[in-house]
């Protein structure tokens, strides 16, 4: 009789749980594509994707000596924006976050509101109700 020890067992179910997680990680990736990415990424996806359309942008109106100030100009922000994604993608992702917070917030603000002026009692004020935004 063979005794395994606990050490074996618990590697073993961590491999096992890690080859189910990188299976259904996979079948994810085949069924909606790629995740999105970091909101550090994100923003340098977002920089590269407008610096690609106003670097495209030909309009006779501003003539070609516009077109290159239109591409120094987008440079000079890519310059800015990249050094501070470098130093700080964390920060996009706390900000990415508060905003969803806050996003999360308002709408229960106006549910809440929305509920007292549709319900039932709600309407005992009569047409003159003050309706108080702050």
């Amino acid at each position: 009789m063979s005794e395994e020890s606990p050490t074996s067992d618990a590697d073993a179910w961590a491999k096992a749980c890690a080859e189910d997680l990188a299976a259904e990680k996979g079948r994810r990736r085949a069924e909606y594509g790629r995740p999105p990415g970091s909101a550090a990424e994100e923003l340098r996806k977002l920089v590269d994707a407008v610096a690609d359309k106003l670097s495209g942008l030909q309009t006779p109106l501003f003539g070609a000596a516009a077109s290159g100030v239109v591409q120094q100009a987008v440079q000079q922000a890519k310059a800015a924006v990249e050094p501070v994604i470098e130093r700080n993608p964390e920060v996009f992702d706390h900000l990415a976050a508060a905003g969803s917070e806050l996003l999360a917030a308002y709408r229960s603000a106006v549910e809440a509101q929305e509920r007292r002026w549709t319900g039932p009692s709600g309407g005992d004020q009569g047409p003159g109700e003050r309706i108080d935004l702050d």
